[in-house]
Order: structure tokens, then sequence, then C-alpha cells
């Protein structure tokens, strides 16, 4: 039995008539009726009761054309889903996000892939520190990472979506709130709050590395794994900290923030598995395309 057998069928059951159902199925009479003849031989059970001038459903018959509907519908569903999946408009996707993105592009990126591809299973993770994103993304728990540079792996494909310049948290009523615009070296005798060191936050070795060059060592005096409770921090007068501007968005009552002056400032990339030819992770990445600066 083959899959014809059963659109023939089904086409003799609905029309009654094997004329109109061969022209429905853009063939001649004769062999139609063989087939069908074929197919009720291959069963061991008459289909149709046959006259000179209609055809009827046997009880088998009407059972026969119930499941064999239900056989075609699956068969097309499958074939349309297979499309689908292959065109990047069905699949599942996972997304992890450094804490400052979290806040910014997060929340607009997801409803651009929600509204773009409805049928897609989108998971994200926020809130992820470089390293633990590179882990997972290469441990396959996420398919798109959003994080901090540099990213040195070979099985890693890295692309540039934005430069995020550098401000000051700092608590409401800190004197420095008072200043316009802050420099390094304001930040001198400051107690700073950074994310998690020994290799596991890019914004550490950033902090670390501008104190330096500012001619002072940082008084690191609370190190945090989520910028959420690093912001908090700031507001209850823990400290204060350089962050990427986007952090600005989260918005903790308590907490205001200070450009920094010169041109520093931290990269956002997106990296995915080199290998990964995913076309619901093409369409992702394209749909990042508007937010990519220069």
């Amino acid at each position: 039995m083959e899959l014809r057998h059963l659109r023939y069928f089904v086409a003799v059951a609905e029309e009654r008539h094997f004329g109109r159902a061969a022209a429905r199925l853009n063939m001649a009479q004769p062999p139609l009726s063989q087939q069908i003849q074929q197919l009720e031989a291959d069963l061991g059970v008459t289909l149709l009761h046959r006259t000179t001038r209609k055809v009827e459903l046997t009880g088998a018959g009407a059972v026969y054309l119930e499941r064999a509907r239900a056989v075609l519908a699956a068969v097309d569903e499958a074939a349309a889903e297979a499309q689908r999946v292959a065109k990047g408009l069905q699949g599942r996707l996972v997304v992890g996000c450094v804490g400052s993105a979290t806040y910014s592009l997060l929340p607009a990126f997801a409803r651009a892939l929600r509204d773009a591809l409805p049928a897609v299973d989108f998971a994200f993770r926020g809130e992820m520190l470089a390293p633990d994103q590179l882990d997972s993304l290469l441990g396959r728990r996420i398919d798109l990472a959003l994080l901090r540079p540099p990213v040195e792996h070979t099985a890693v494909r890295v692309t540039t979506v934005r430069r995020d310049k550098l401000i000051v948290a700092l608590p409401e009523d800190h004197p420095l709130a008072r200043r316009k615009r802050l420099a390094v070296s304001d930040l001198r005798a400051e107690d700073l709050i950074v994310h998690a060191s020994r290799g596991r936050s890019v914004m550490h070795g950033i902090v670390t590395d501008l104190c330096r060059s500012a001619g002072f060592e940082a008084r690191i005096r609370h190190e945090v794994a989520e910028t959420s409770t690093l912001v908090t921090f700031v507001a209850s007068g823990l400290g204060v900290a350089v962050v990427p501007a986007p952090v600005a968005e989260l918005g903790v009552p308590g907490t205001t923030y200070r450009p920094l002056a010169g041109e520093q400032g931290v990269d956002l990339v997106a990296a995915v598995r080199a290998d990964d030819d995913s076309p619901v992770l093409a369409r992702a990445l394209g749909l990042l395309e508007r937010w990519r600066v220069g």
C-alpha cells in the first residue's frame, strides 16, 4: 500500500463517483478503478459498493475513510512542519545574556523574536557572566550568547553588536553625585563594587585596569555575580561602581549615574557555535542586526 492509494480512495469516497474523482485527481478513470480494486485486494475487504450510477461506502469503507483522512492529514502536517523548521520558522532557541544587556537589549530583542517567530520556542537566561555563557554555549545549553569580549575559542563565532560607554553608579547622596562628569582618578579613595574576579567577569578586569592606568589600585570592597545586586549595593551606600551605560536602565531607587570622562567603553558581542547552522539561529541573528552599531 502507498499513500497514493489512500488519496485515490478518499477522492472516490468523497465524490461518490469514479469519473468525478478521476477528474479531481487529474488521471484517467480506468487506472483509478484498478488502483481501488488493488487496495481492496490488499486489505481483503470491500470498501465501496459500485453501481452504474453511484458509489457508496460499505461499513468498512466508512471506517477506513476516517482513518485514511487522519493519516493523510498527519503526513501533510509533517511535511509542513519540516518545511517550517527548515525555514527557521519553528524550533527552539536558548539565549544567554550578560547582566547589563539583560536590562537594555534583551527586552526589546525578546519582543522582536516573539513577533517575528511566534512558532519558535524561545528561552532566555539573563545575568550570565561571560565565562558561564561560553561554557553553556560550548555545552549546548544555550545557542546564542550576548556577552563581553574577549571570546577566544576556535569553536565559537563572534559578531560585535555595539559598544557601550562606561559610567559611574553612585548613591544619590554621594558627594561625587554633585558633579556632571567624573574621571577615573576621582575614584581613587572610593570603595568599589565590582563583578566577580578570578577571570569570571570581563568588567572586573576593565575596572582594575582603568584604576591602574590612572595610577592607583582599585579599592574593591564587594564582589558580586549579578548586575542587579551590584546596583542594589550601590543604592545601599556600600560603594560606587564603574558599569556599562545600559545598566542605568535598571532603575534601582537610591542610585544615580554620571558619565566617565574619556573614550572608555566595552563591546557587546553575539557569540554562537561555529558549526551551528540552525535556520532559527540565522533568523535570530538577522533580527539582532537592528541593534548593531558600526
